[in-house]
């Protein structure tokens, strides 16, 4: 009881002088004298405002070129990505040849199209990939300096299956150093900013993708997700994503691999602007474990049970959530019981106010074989040596170092780690587990807030560091989510709600995608009101 009383002490401490640093640096920013920040031109080309598969449909009925549109995107990427950094390396002359060549197959297809709706059901469709999945012949370096010349010498399993589905990679986008951090932002190619708004942050570690999606520069894109890293993005920047049950879709071939337990909690899955293309993108990534997921099942929502999980003053040390995006939430609980014919249940989780520490403790268990996970010093001096975090903080001090300030704070945190688990933490994770899995069963979504806030300003996420907690509990859980947007905020800034169900059961969640895409608009075109 001693233990726990003075950790709470210590917590409220920390709250409150994390709250003195982060109002100093809120009243120094305001002194700064430097423009406010903008929102990018809005979408017009009509190619770029369709769904991936109506464009697939395009292409293979020859009422538009596959070259066509992947000078669109092209263009699109040209116009925008000054502003907002997204895209760290392109090939577009590989993807204009390789789009002509498409366009040549589909001129000998004798089969109609039918068959290649079958066979390459992305036949000509632009792709872009988050920087830390490896693609033939584009450098993987994770953010890190010290990797600028490592170049992929084979695709990672899931983009190898979209390119034999027949899209066409245009681009990697940038993340946060070595994927562990909220802000996609390294030393290697700078900081991403938000296409709503650009002093505004993406999310990480798929904020590249998040942003270039949310732009107009992409219309289908693949993330990685071990603590929000698909979720974040998505809700930042308005558009879909989905973090699948963990153990479908590979994870294989991408910087840095798990250790320890994490390819537990590591999953990849798509990112997209349209709802109707997650399924088709799922199915396509998950290769030969599609069949795992019962995507082909026909989804009654209105005989699917439905839950909101309550928000209570946040977890022990995320903060709460802010009121517009609770009353977003009210609102999604309103249309799919007046639009649905459904009863929406309020629940709480004790557990859940553990977040953070559940999923850092498992974050940090060693594999069967005892290995424990690679450190943040040890991925932070890839392909070398350990950083030394304290050092590394000391050359910042004097803008000497190749280190973000987030992965140096995280190689201390690391340092200062307990290494046994707390046997309390474990305890409260399989109740709520226990809990959660026997609500939901095989027919059960509940609602859950993303983050307590909408995107926040550069840099601001050092002061709330823990504030992952509403995505990163689900990671451990081992449930699918879907990211789902509900249009913009006082701010003109996206909200939007993670939709959940049971393990193995994907296909509810998309289906309520689709339905919040109709119900509240789905992505919103930056500019436009």
């Amino acid at each position: 009881m001693a233990a726990r009383l003075l950790e709470k002490m210590l917590i409220c401490l920390y709250k409150a002088l994390m709250w003195a640093l982060f109002a100093l640096f809120q009243f120094l920013s305001s002194r700064n004298p430097a423009a406010a920040g903008t929102q990018v031109a809005p979408v017009v080309n009509p190619l770029l405002l369709l769904p991936a598969s109506q464009l697939a449909k395009k292409i293979r009925r020859k009422e538009v070129s596959s070259v066509e549109v992947v000078q669109a995107y092209i263009d699109r990427i040209q116009e925008v990505n000054p502003l907002l950094n997204a895209v760290i390396k392109d090939r577009f002359d590989a993807a204009l040849q390789e789009a002509a060549q498409v366009d040549k197959l589909i001129e000998e297809e004798t089969g109609g199209e039918e068959v290649l709706e079958d066979r390459l059901p992305l036949l000509g469709v632009p792709l872009s990939v988050k920087e830390s999945f490896a693609l033939q012949g584009i450098p993987l370096t994770g953010g890190l300096i010290f990797r600028k010349d490592a170049i992929s010498t084979v695709d990672c399993p899931s983009v190898a299956q979209l390119k034999r589905a027949g899209a066409i990679p245009l681009v990697v986008t940038n993340t946060s150093e070595v994927c562990m951090w909220l802000e996609s932002s390294n030393r290697m190619h700078g900081i991403t900013n938000n296409p709503y708004n650009t002093e505004r942050i993406v999310g990480g570690s798929s904020g590249g993708e998040g942003s270039i999606l949310a732009g107009g520069g992409s219309v289908i894109g693949v993330g990685s997700d071990i603590g929000g890293s698909i979720r974040l993005p998505c809700f930042f920047n308005g558009i879909f994503g989905h973090k699948t049950t963990p153990g479908v879709v590979s994870c294989e071939n991408q910087f840095p691999a798990p250790s320890g337990r994490q390819s537990e909690y590591l999953s990849s899955g798509p990112m997209c602007r349209y709802a109707t293309d997650l399924k088709p993108m799922l199915k396509i990534m998950a290769g030969p474990k599609a069949d795992m997921l019962s995507l082909d099942s026909q989804v009654d929502l209105k005989k699917l049970r439905y839950f909101t999980i309550a928000h209570s003053d946040g977890s022990t040390f995320a903060y709460p959530v802010d009121r517009e995006i609770v009353e977003a939430q009210r609102k999604v609980v309103q249309r799919l019981e007046a639009d649905l014919g459904v009863k929406v249940q309020e629940v709480q989780f004790p557990g859940l106010q553990y977040g953070f520490q559940i999923w850092n403790t498992y974050m940090g268990l060693p594999d069967k074989e005892g290995n424990p996970p690679y450190s943040m010093s040890v991925l932070l001096g890839e392909p070398g040596r350990p950083v030394w975090p304290l050092w590394e903080l000391l050359k910042t001090m004097f803008g000497k170092s190749d280190h973000t300030m987030a992965a140096i704070a995280l190689a201390m945190f690391d340092k200062f780690s307990p290494s046994k688990p707390s046997s309390f933490i474990i305890q409260q994770k399989e109740k709520l587990q226990k809990d959660i899995e026997e609500l939901l069963g095989t027919d059960g979504v509940f609602l859950y807030s993303t983050f307590p806030r909408v995107a926040p300003k550069h840099h601001h996420p050092l002061f709330k560091p823990f504030d992952f907690a509403y995505t990163g509990i689900i990671n451990i859980l081992g449930l699918p989510v879907t990211q789902c947007p509900l249009g913009l905020g006082e701010e003109g800034l996206p909200l939007g709600v993670q939709v959940g169900a049971g393990k193995l059961q994907d296909h509810l969640t998309l289906e309520v995608a689709l339905f919040l895409e109709k119900a509240f608009g789905g992505w919103r075109n930056p500019g436009t009101k």
